[in-house]
């Protein structure tokens, strides 16, 4: 019963945050514009509430949405699952099918991850040290080519799994026309390897979003040993963000 009434206080921070500011969802349009046009096939990886879903469905995109939180999965099918246009599937997304052990923040759902490297790195680290991994359950992955076979090739790729990242990106063994993935300061080793990875697939273009943000870093593309620079010198303060990749 009080871990019930402590996941339900967990989501329910979660959909203040991320459903409680307009200007916010605005400024997810006008990034995600970028990438998305009406009738546009889009993956939303690590979906947790579902706002990247409701802001490609006002864009008119076709949303393939990954989740492996039970309870999230349950609150995503309750908002989306009745809407045309969204798949919503149970399941986390790796480096080859099978299952995995997914830690559960029940306070703060949204760092829930696959990664023990993730928990560890958070152990100790400014900011982090109020989090706690309390719960644990086993969970399917699926593969990003493996999502792809089955939907189709998108035209964007939402990856955001807390520190996961680099074990989705190598799951793709061919680029989309763009992707983003989230980077923390406490593990910019996992970021540095998707930089890798997307150079490796033939990515040529980066840029990043401190935060919630919205707003790209760089006025102009860069590369990725210049990415890769940057983010080497953000100070741990900055906290997290995502990095953009596209294709030239």
């Amino acid at each position: 019963m009080f871990e019930s009434l402590r996941t339900a206080c967990g989501i329910a921070r979660s959909l203040r945050i991320y459903y409680g500011q307009r200007e916010h969802a605005k400024a997810m349009d006008r990034m995600y514009a970028r990438f998305v046009q009406r009738g546009d096939l889009v993956f939303d990886i690590g979906s947790h509430v579902g706002d990247r879903i409701a802001a490609f469905r006002r864009l008119g995109a076709h949303v393939v949405a990954l989740e492996p939180q039970p309870a999230l999965v349950t609150l995503l099918k309750i908002l989306y699952g009745w809407r045309s246009g969204v798949a919503i599937e149970a399941s986390a997304v790796g480096r080859k099918p099978g299952t995995i052990e997914l830690m559960i923040n029940t306070d703060n759902p949204t760092v829930s991850t696959a990664s023990g490297d993730f928990v560890n790195a958070a152990r100790g680290a400014k900011g982090w040290d109020t989090q706690r991994w309390t719960k644990a359950a086993h969970v399917p992955v699926t593969t990003l080519d493996a999502l792809i076979a089955k939907h189709g090739a998108p035209s964007f790729i939402k990856i955001d799994v807390e520190g996961f990242e680099a074990e989705a990106l190598a799951g793709l063994s061919k680029p989309v026309k763009a992707l983003s993935f989230e980077f923390t300061t406490i593990q910019r080793d996992v970021a540095q390897a998707c930089i890798e990875r997307c150079t490796a697939l033939g990515y040529t273009r980066f840029n990043a979003a401190l935060g919630e943000s919205q707003t790209f870093i760089h006025a102009d593309w860069i590369n990725g040993a210049d990415i890769a620079r940057w983010l080497a010198q953000l100070p741990h303060e900055a906290n997290s963000g995502d990095i953009y990749a596209s294709l030239a």
